[in-house]
């Protein structure tokens, strides 16, 4: 079983680096062609959440794996009405809201990308010390905040909302000189425990962050990075996806962790018509606006269950 899982995990992050580097390749043809416009911007987007909702949406079947019917209901209850009270605040207060959704967020991402090399090493016996937290805090902060704070984030969150433009309260150059601070003495830290995977990875995250429009960087990023990487590491969890692995097939593992949350991303997408139907939405507009609040909304009683996982992969030792 444990080949199955490395052979996955090394196999997601082939995929997902040849993915962020096809994402820096289009961005710089489409930037030669006359660049993207707003709504290919929005479509992308669009699509890389279709395509990252079902990694957050198996807690359930994680956390109470024996689907006891009382404490599954009590679950899904506090799951769920945790969701409404962040769906209220960020509908609410747009700009904190937003403010706290990027900084849960980077954490989030960063963690997540460290626990999953952490998977990798606790696998392969290599016995190679991994400095986490330097890596973490690249990984996680670049991506989201870079695309938020360069000469295009304007258009981009005018386009999502207007309300959000001024989320940096005009500290975006800082913001910006912090990130190159962070993600070089992150690389240079990879470098010189001779990490040059990690290196690999950080520079194609910075790269991304630099030369692809925001929206376009965080289509590639959340779609073909974040999720695809926790998918994978869902499959280590997950009982159906687990037997895969004994029977010696990677693929089917994957497989079955992705199905596993195809349900909830149907759900998902009729939840923010209806909510967006109820606040009298224009459909065209706003719905990418709604869909981003509920999977943020989304994102914090997932950030809190996925810890645990992220805690335990994070302690283990190569």
């Amino acid at each position: 079983m444990v080949a199955s899982q490395l052979a996955l995990l090394n196999q997601l992050r082939t995929i997902s680096r040849y993915s962020i580097a096809a994402g820096i390749l289009v961005s710089v043809a489409m930037r030669l062609l006359g660049g993207f416009g707003i709504e290919l911007q929005v479509v992308l987007a669009l699509v890389a959440l279709a395509i990252g909702i079902p990694h957050g949406a198996v807690d359930h079947l994680i956390t109470v794996p024996k689907m006891r019917a009382l404490k599954m209901a009590l679950f899904m209850a506090g799951y769920l009405a945790i969701v409404g009270v962040a769906i209220f605040c960020i509908l609410a207060q747009n700009t904190l809201g937003f403010e706290v959704v990027v900084v849960m967020s980077a954490i989030h991402f960063g963690i997540g990308d460290a626990a999953f090399i952490s998977e990798i090493d606790s696998r392969a016996a290599t016995g190679r010390r991994f400095a986490k937290w330097p890596y973490a805090l690249a990984a996680g902060f670049v991506p989201v905040v870079i695309p938020l704070v360069n000469s295009e984030s304007t258009q981009a969150l005018n386009r999502v909302n207007a309300n959000l433009i001024s989320w940096d309260a005009s500290f975006a150059p800082i913001f910006f000189a912090a990130m190159l601070v962070v993600a070089a003495v992150a690389i240079l830290v990879m470098a010189l425990m001779r990490r040059f995977g990690e290196v690999l990875d950080l520079c194609l995250l910075v790269a991304l962050a630099l030369i692809a429009p925001p929206l376009v960087a965080f289509a590639f990023y959340f779609g073909l990075w974040h999720a695809l990487r926790h998918t994978g590491r869902l499959t280590l969890e997950l009982p159906s996806a687990e037997a895969m692995h004994s029977a010696g097939r990677p693929a089917a593992a994957f497989g079955r962790a992705f199905l596993a949350g195809v349900p909830a991303l149907v759900l998902t997408l009729g939840f923010t018509l209806v909510l967006g139907l109820s606040r009298g939405f224009s459909f065209g507009q706003d719905f990418l606006w709604y869909l981003l609040v509920v999977i943020w909304a989304l994102t914090v009683p997932h950030m809190a269950l996925t810890a645990r996982i992220d805690a335990r992969a994070m302690r283990s030792q190569s």
